[in-house]
């Protein structure tokens, strides 16, 4: 079943005409929990991997020896998922307490285990024939393969994440790795993803406000604060929360391709290349939340009556504290190291 984003609220450019000339597309991937196949677009799906090419691996020295397993995560979340779906009685029962207690349990590996190069979660892989709004990769590559260190370890901060990034050509991929490595224990259950399929969906989107013309900035601001003071001022409690340019006309939540960031958490940071110093563009947003109270006027038509708590998460991944991870590209050559920021 395809996803269709709601029409916006107003229409943003009719308020601000200039908004025009900054116009620019975002694909929305709509991650749905499914069982996509190798070959498929997805989330936490099988990857279209060469069976003689090495798995990608973290090699730098931190702590793995302990943590939780995957296949502990996945129970856990089909058995809470269940539980709420009932009809009667929803919730886990006493017993199902009990085992999900059990498989929240930390879990040692062996000693030598916890030293030797850690294989990376499979996070995502996206074709170029299905997300319009995906970069070109390297060298004719069509297909963008997204994987993490399970553990928040790295960088100068020993807290920080670890991403690899590999483009390939689909077309050259003639044996498929059909059992890769897999870490026995992660730091974070966040880190690893339910399969999902996608329903890419290409938007309109606009820049974030404070990296429009300043005028341009003050005359938005100045717009929503007035919106504000008005809902402050109305008697009618049931009255709907003014529509705001960041949350309802700019910016799609979820995971999303192409666009633009959201600096909603710091402020705007120049996102060079460290190779050329070429100004780096949005590649790829994973997001904790499909949607939420602030941004729900963006939840697909075909699922307004679900409920947040339940169904806004489906790719079960966290990003920081329940935020988003943006990956930059250079448009220059591909092959530059990418950059990334999480608000």
């Amino acid at each position: 079943m395809s996803r269709t984003t709601p029409p916006r609220p107003l229409d943003v450019e009719a308020l601000f005409p200039e908004l025009a000339t900054h116009r620019g597309t975002t694909t929305r991937l709509h991650p749905r929990p499914g069982r996509p196949d190798v070959a498929a677009s997805s989330v936490g799906g099988p990857l279209l991997w060469p069976v003689d090419e090495p798995w990608p691996v973290c090699t730098e020295p931190h702590s793995r020896a302990r943590g939780l397993r995957p296949a502990d995560i996945h129970r856990r979340r089909q058995i809470l998922a269940s539980a709420w779906l009932r009809e009667s009685n929803p919730g886990p029962t006493n017993e199902e307490r009990q085992l999900l207690e059990e498989l929240d349990q930390k879990h040692l590996i062996q000693e030598d285990a916890a030293t030797d190069p850690l294989p990376l979660l499979g996070v995502a892989q996206l074709h170029r024939r299905d997300i319009p709004d995906l970069l070109a990769g390297p060298d004719d590559c069509d297909l963008l393969q997204v994987f993490w260190c399970p553990f928040d370890a790295h960088g100068p901060t020993d807290y920080g994440m670890l991403l690899d990034l590999r483009w390939r050509r689909s077309w050259e991929v003639t044996e498929v790795q059909t059992s890769p490595p897999q870490p026995q224990v992660v730091g974070f259950e966040g880190y690893v993803p339910e399969p999902c399929v996608l329903h890419p969906e290409q938007v309109a989107t606009y820049p974030f406000a404070s990296l429009l013309p300043e005028d341009l900035c003050a005359r938005i601001d100045a717009w929503e604060e007035a919106l504000e003071e008005e809902a402050e001022e109305s008697e009618d409690e049931d009255a709907a929360t003014p529509v705001g340019y960041q949350y309802d006309l700019s910016i799609p939540p979820g995971w999303r391709v192409g666009g633009f960031a959201s600096w909603h958490t710091t402020d705007p940071s120049p996102m060079n290349c460290l190779a050329c110093a070429t100004p780096m563009h949005l590649l790829l947003t994973i997001d904790s939340s499909e949607w939420d109270g602030g941004s729900g006027s963006w939840k697909p038509l075909e699922e307004q009556d679900l409920p947040t708590h339940l169904y806004a998460k489906p790719t079960e991944v966290t990003v920081g504290r329940w935020g988003e991870l943006n990956i930059f590209a250079c448009p220059e050559d591909p092959c530059h190291p990418h950059r990334w920021s999480i608000q």
